[in-house]
């Protein structure tokens, strides 16, 4: 039934009322604070838990038709937030930061199935709790003068925290409040010298300050939380010229025996300069002789007695030594005195003895830092030695025994008594690390004495650590094998570092870089390598990675290490033909190959093994499994026994053969291979089928074979054209100037041809003659009777110029290949051209051979 033109007007108009209809859905609009509608002006905190449902997309359709929900995100924004479509829960999927992202742009949208209505909204990500300060600037370390006025600004430290309110407020406090010199302004953080202290170089040339940061704390997944961080402050001391002059070993007591001779030393005054820092030089000086009894070396301090104890009228002498400071400029500076006592003795009955603090003593102990200051003076140790003999019988020399070169004792000689005073000599011996105790005997032992009295004295020194030490790998080198299928995030490798330092000095935190540490990270703290979460390893593709791992202490010092990761190769691909579909032809007796390749890196991934599967019929070829030669089972040795099973005698196969290859797991696929079985007894009887059947699986053999065919022909037509050439050139020197007529040609005789047939098996050159009727229009008329046919046919000549009237023999190839003989009379011609001559007969005869026997094969 054909509708005409109004009534399809009038439908066209019902369909389109019908379409305008169907109303778009829409969104409820339930305002702030609501967990469902639209998500219109929704927030949501920073630490809400992945997982969690966080609000309900809530719509409706006028139609009352079931709607779906969406919601998409900006293609260069995180997904954070997936929604069921039927009942419009939406769930959060990654993980939130305020820090980073404070608020997220996506768009929801409700579909009836036919209308879409999408809208764009805005949440926002409110701020918890979950950021600690971090102290910007470390390390701190500030040199001072030791004359620094109280209260004086020293360093302002200064941390960040990224959250906001409360949470995101930072205060300073000291670790420790009372042992310290040092008040900290809680809000700006301004370190300042406290009220009333001061700083001595002589005391302490260092302090380190802990200072912590703490913010206000806030909510954390429903709990208040308070972050903190601590950083140490290193206040160095700079020494002032502030200090008197500081005699050593005090108190001075001297004795002069009643052998002593008169210049002789009784004793030695030392004395150093208060300010250890930048010290001045010193000068010692008598202030009473006691009318010349006594003289003092100016520079080293040493007192002698100048009378012979006989005229010494005194048991003891008070003599006062001033020490003067001399500055740069040679100014006398800061001045110090102490008395020196010396008793005239003249027995020999006491050993030396030595005394502490309390009492006579043998053992001293003593705290200090590695590596301090050359010359610095062990002021922790208050030894004191005394004999209590009088003259030479008081005097003994002191040493130190144990290791060597590291301190030395002052004074080396004493008489009487002295304050023993042991100084550094060896600075970098003194190592924590190699030594956390060191102890020296102190020996005091009589010089001129019969009876050489001594004692001894333990003196142990307990070393503290300092940051001296480099931290160092354990190797130089790390070498890794993963698979090269392993996941992201998983463990290569752990390095290693030790820093012999202890404390805060000693912990060692890791880095990696390098052109190939891309795909590859480092745990800071345990020197765990392991790969990126998104690192996709192929051994195919790059099969080694080499970078170099940093290990760095707190104040900057590093060491180096290469590390190198081999990928294992895993079993990913599969052994691959040239082409699933191939024809072969084989030779009775001869194999035929099949080649698949396996992409895999390593062995056995990539040995393949072959095997037939199905064969039509069966039990007919076998198959090298590992380099893919077939061949015909050695029961089958002739085509005669290949007829009998062969379906249909056409001497055809169809296999399917398997690659498969030597990983675990194995992986394999298939080839069909169509195989045409022919014997060389075939191929010899039919040169060009042989030819065809050896290039059928490879035609540009055959197209290459051609060519050079053609090429050879090519050549040899243009050997002779320039051979004839040159040959008539040179006898038209000779001969007169001739007109050579010819003939046209008529078709060769079907004699001629049968006669060919008859002779296409002949191969002897002696064989190639032809029988033509004399009465041939080729022949010239001019000859004297029926001559033989010439036993090697000569090549045509190329056409020369001759007069119109002439006589003289001619002659034109037949298509048999035969010409008439020359005539007698004429002059014979060189015989150039006689290899050339039989090269062309040699040639057709072996075309006319080929021809005749392709004709046989396909008979």
């Amino acid at each position: 039934m054909r509708r005409g033109p109004a009534a399809a007007l009038a439908l066209g108009l019902l369909h389109l009322c019908l379409a305008q209809a169907n109303f778009a859905p829409h969104f409820f609009d339930n305002g702030v604070g609501s967990t469902n509608g639209n998500m219109a002006l929704f927030s949501l905190p920073e630490d809400t838990p992945v997982g969690s449902h966080v609000y309900t997309l809530n719509g409706t359709d006028p139609e009352g038709d079931p709607v779906s929900y969406h919601i998409s995100f900006d293609p260069s924004a995180r997904s954070v937030f997936s929604v069921d479509p039927n009942f419009g829960n939406i769930t959060l999927v990654e993980e939130l930061d305020r820090e980073r992202d404070d608020e997220i742009e996506a768009i929801i949208s409700i579909s009836d199935g036919v209308n879409l209505v999408a809208e764009e909204v805005t949440i926002l990500v409110t701020d918890a709790n979950d950021e600690a300060p971090s102290f910007v600037q470390e390390p701190y370390t500030v040199q001072v003068p030791e004359d620094i006025p109280t209260g004086s600004s020293i360093i302002t430290v200064h941390a960040v925290d990224k959250d906001t309110g409360s949470g995101g407020s930072v205060t300073y406090f000291l670790q420790n409040t009372h042992a310290t010199e040092f008040a900290l302004d809680r809000h700006s953080g301004v370190l300042r010298l406290r009220p009333g202290a001061t700083l001595d170089y002589e005391k302490a040339r260092a302090h380190f300050v802990t200072v912590v940061a703490k913010d206000g704390g806030g909510r954390l997944r429903g709990a208040d939380v308070v972050f903190s961080a601590t950083t140490t402050v290193t206040v160095n001391v700079d020494d002032v010229q502030d200090m008197a002059p500081v005699f050593v070993g005090t108190p001075y007591y001297g004795y002069v025996y009643e052998d002593t001779l008169p210049g002789s030393e009784v004793l030695m005054v030392v004395a150093m300069d208060g300010d250890r820092g930048k010290p001045n030089q010193i000068l010692y000086s008598l202030l009473n002789g006691d009318d010349g009894a006594f003289e003092i070396n100016e520079t080293s301090g040493v007192i002698s007695v100048m009378q012979s104890p006989a005229q010494l009228r005194r048991e003891v002498y008070e003599l006062h030594v001033q020490v003067t400071e001399v500055s740069s400029a040679g100014i006398p500076a800061a001045q110090a005195m102490v008395p020196v006592t010396v008793r005239i003795v003249d027995l020999n009955n006491h050993p030396p003895t030595f005394y502490g603090e309390s009492g006579p003593q043998n053992r001293f102990e003593l705290s200090m830092y590695e590596h301090p200051p050359q010359g610095e003076i062990l002021r922790g140790l208050k030894i004191t030695v005394n004999d209590s003999d009088q003259g030479a019988n008081a005097k003994f020399n002191l040493r130190l025994v144990g290791p060597g070169g590291i301190f030395r004792v002052v004074p080396m000689t004493v008489l009487n008594e002295a304050q023993v005073t042991i100084i550094v000599e060896n600075s970098a011996a003194i190592d924590f690390e190699k030594f956390k105790v060191l102890t020296f005997k102190l020996l005091a032992i009589e010089v001129n004495t019969p009876e050489k009295f001594s004692s001894t004295a333990d003196v142990v020194i307990q070393l503290l650590d300092t940051n001296d030490n480099v931290p160092k790998f354990t190797s130089h080198y790390y070498i890794a094998r993963i698979p090269e299928n392993a996941p992201g995030g998983s463990n290569v490798v752990a390095v290693t570092a030790v820093d012999p330092d202890t404390g805060p000095w000693g912990e060692v935190k890791y880095s990696i870089y390098g052109s190939g540490a891309d795909p590859f990270l480092i745990h800071p703290s345990t020197g765990i390598i392991y790969t990126q979460p998104w690192a996709s390893l192929d051994a195919e593709a790059t099969a080694r990675y080499n970078f170099y791992v940093k290990a760095e202490d707190m104040e900057g010092k590093y060491s180096l290490a290469e590390v190198f990761v081999t990928l294992l190769d895993v079993n990913d691909h599969y052994p691959q033909f040239g082409k699933s579909f191939q024809e072969k032809t084989m030779v009775l007796g001869t194999p035929v190959k099949i080649e698949a390749t396996d992409q895999d890196a390593e062995e056995p991934n990539n040995l393949v093994d072959y095997s037939i599967t199905h064969a039509e019929p069966a039990n007919v070829f076998d198959i090298d499994a590992h380099t893919g030669e077939i061949r015909l089972k050695n029961s089958i040795r002739s085509l005669d026994a290949l007829h009998n099973i062969t379906p249909g005698g056409d001497f055809t196969w169809s296999l399917e053969v398997q690659a498969k290859d030597r990983g675990s797991p194995s992986f394999s696929t298939t080839a069909l291979l169509k195989i045409d079985i022919t014997d060389t007894e075939m191929l010899s009887r039919s040169p060009m089928a042989a030819f065809l059947m050896q290039t059928k699986d490879n035609p540009m053999k055959a197209v290459g074979v051609l060519a050079g065919i053609m090429a050879v022909i090519v050549a040899i037509t243009v050997l002779i054209s320039t051979a004839t050439f040159w040959r008539n050139k040179k006898s038209n020197k000779v001969l007169p100037v001739r007109r050579v007529l010819r003939k046209r040609p008529s078709p060769a005789p079907r004699a001629v041809r049968i006669e060919w047939l008859k002779f296409r098996r002949t191969k002897a050159a002696a064989k190639f003659v032809l029988k033509e009727d004399p009465s041939n229009e080729n022949c010239n008329n001019n000859s004297l009777g029926s001559a033989l046919p010439p036993k090697v046919p000569a090549p045509p000549p190329p056409p020369t110029v001759a007069p119109k009237m002439g006589v003289g023999p001619w002659t034109v190839p037949t298509v048999s290949g035969s010409l008439t003989p020359q005539q007698p009379q004429r002059s014979p011609k060189p015989k150039v051209g006689s290899p050339i001559q039989s090269a062309l007969v040699s040639e057709l005869r072996q075309k006319f051979e080929k021809k005749s026997e392709g004709n046989k094969a396909y008979f």
